[in-house]
């Protein structure tokens, strides 16, 4: 069972690695990969080449970075706007987008994290979402972050959604910002009053984006450190966000409580089966290689 929304991943330098690629490839998730026009070479030589969108040079060029100091890159958030006009441009009326260094996926079950080995929970999830009016973006939260002694509730309200997105393309926003751009989306959805989920039920396996190589990490991290990040979102939003020093390095820290207010909306005349649908997924024991 697969996504019923078109599914993106963003990437940049990281044709060898791949990682969401792999993933979604092992699941048999049918998938788009946008890359700019200098890499499409290297990812076609790894990547069937239909899989693969060009990032139009317009996209790069209009991007608001919302800062005006000079950098070699400004985010992924060009190509996170192409996607989305490229799945209305098809019909849809959400997508999924995701970073390019998810390893896997899994399930919370019982407390513990469990990976999957198809695309059905993609699909529960968006069937969750479908029953209400005003979620703007929903996704999956960080395995690392689903702790086996920590009471976890299947989903949490009103938070960040990073990483990898569900998005309703009808909302009048589009992505900005050169750092945290993920973080300043959610932010403005949720003062217009729209709720997001991040589901815990369902869970993704992603690599420190700090520590590999591609994407920005050469550029952002290992160049600027994370400073700047931290206080453009300061700027974007002091309302709710400041800089904080904690685990050696400087941080955004986001006071989500006021969201708290943000209720969801069921759809009119839903009907929720009384039955447990666990979309054909069983837990089996794999044996260890």
């Amino acid at each position: 069972m697969n996504p019923k929304h078109p599914v993106y991943i963003v990437s940049k330098g990281r044709w060898e690695s791949r990682h969401t690629s792999k993933a979604l490839e092992k699941y048999n998730i049918p998938y788009s990969i946008v890359v700019e026009s200098q890499e499409h070479d290297n990812y076609a030589s790894v990547i069937d080449p239909q899989k693969i969108l060009v990032l139009p040079q317009k996209y790069l060029e209009d991007y608001n970075p919302c800062t005006k100091e000079k950098s070699e890159s400004n985010g992924p958030g060009a190509a996170r706007n192409f996607c989305w006009e490229h799945s209305i441009s098809i019909g849809a009326e959400s997508h999924w987008v995701m970073d390019d260094n998810i390893a896997a996926f899994g399930r919370l079950n019982r407390n513990l994290y469990v990976h999957v080995t198809s695309g059905n929970i993609f699909r529960a999830a968006e069937d969750f979402i479908g029953r209400y009016e005003n979620v703007a973006l929903a996704g999956f939260n960080y395995d690392f972050f689903a702790k086996a002694k920590t009471l976890i509730p299947p989903y949490v309200m009103n938070t960040r959604i990073y990483s990898c997105l569900l998005i309703r393309n009808d909302i009048p926003y589009r992505w900005r910002g050169r750092y945290n751009e993920d973080t300043d989306l959610s932010l403005r959805v949720l003062k217009d009053g729209w709720c997001t989920i991040q589901f815990n039920a369902f869970l993704q396996e992603k690599a420190t984006t700090q520590t590999m190589k591609g994407g920005n990490s050469e550029e952002f991290y290992w160049r600027e450190g994370t400073l700047n990040k931290s206080k453009l979102l300061q700027e974007m939003h002091p309302d709710v966000a400041k800089v904080v020093w904690k685990f050696n390095r400087w941080h955004h820290h986001v006071d989500y409580k006021r969201f708290k207010r943000n209720k969801l909306i069921k759809k009119k005349g839903l009907k929720i089966p009384e039955k447990v649908n666990n979309y054909g997924m069983v837990l089996v024991e794999v044996e260890k290689k």
